[in-house]
């Protein structure tokens, strides 16, 4: 039968040229899905922090913050806490000045121990910190261009938490659950630079081929079932 025939040398050589990266794709799965993608994202890890009760006579204004943060116009304004005091978080176009909303102190860009201090205050095991480091060229796995604090604590998923040097805010929060997560995305998305991309060309064509592989399957177990079927019917009459 010729057209079992051709679903039988597609599904065999398809199947060598594609059988690796569907095993990948399966075993990419499995490993994520078995992840909890709150452990993954150090969620767990992350401190509760009551609300700060802050008192409007103890605070500078809203004009003092600017005139601190040297801004002749802002977008947005916004009082809020960072690590337990509270502050002024300015923004002017893409620019992002911190002022200690208690003394109307500038405090962007961070420096080195405010940095620590916020990684400390967000990171909720009562681990010591092992480096800190302002890097202008952070790793893939921080995701976007730095300039970005890093901050490596000493427990055994290696975490990592970046923080923005202007707005204070941890950016990222990266450990081995995320790298083991991160390796089979990779391999699973067939984008091996940075994971970013699953939509071009490789990605594409592979999935065509497996699914050609799985018709081509489908095809060959039709066409097997129903001579099944029709031995055993024959089978039956004598």
């Amino acid at each position: 039968m010729i057209i079992l025939r051709w679903a039988v040398r597609v599904h065999k050589w398809l199947a060598l040229l594609i059988g690796l990266q569907v095993f990948l794709w399966l075993l990419g799965g499995l490993v994520m899905s078995a992840l909890p993608i709150e452990r993954v994202r150090s969620e767990h890890n992350i401190a509760e922090h009551p609300a700060l009760e802050l008192s409007p006579a103890s605070l500078i204004s809203l004009q003092q913050a600017t005139d601190a943060a040297g801004l002749a116009v802002i977008d947005e304004a916004t009082l809020g806490g960072l690590a337990g005091a509270p502050v002024w978080r300015l923004k002017s176009g893409t620019q992002t000045v911190l002022v200690s909303a208690e003394d109307g102190t500038r405090l962007t860009p961070l420096p080195e121990q405010l940095a620590r201090t916020i990684a400390e205050d967000d990171f909720a095991p009562d681990i010591p910190v092992k480096s800190v480091q302002l890097m202008e060229k952070p790793p893939s796995e921080y995701g976007p261009g730095g300039p970005v604090w890093q901050i490596v604590f000493q427990d055994k998923e290696d975490t990592r938490l970046y923080v923005d040097p202007e707005s204070g805010i941890v950016r990222a929060r990266r450990s081995s659950t995320w790298r083991l997560f991160d390796f089979f995305w990779r391999l699973h998305v067939m984008d091996y630079d940075d994971g970013a991309d699953f939509n071009h060309p490789l990605l594409i064509a592979s999935a065509l081929l497996g699914v050609l592989v799985s018709v081509a399957g489908l095809v060959i177990l039709f066409f097997r079932m129903r001579r099944f079927l029709q031995i055993r019917a024959v089978r039956k009459i004598r």
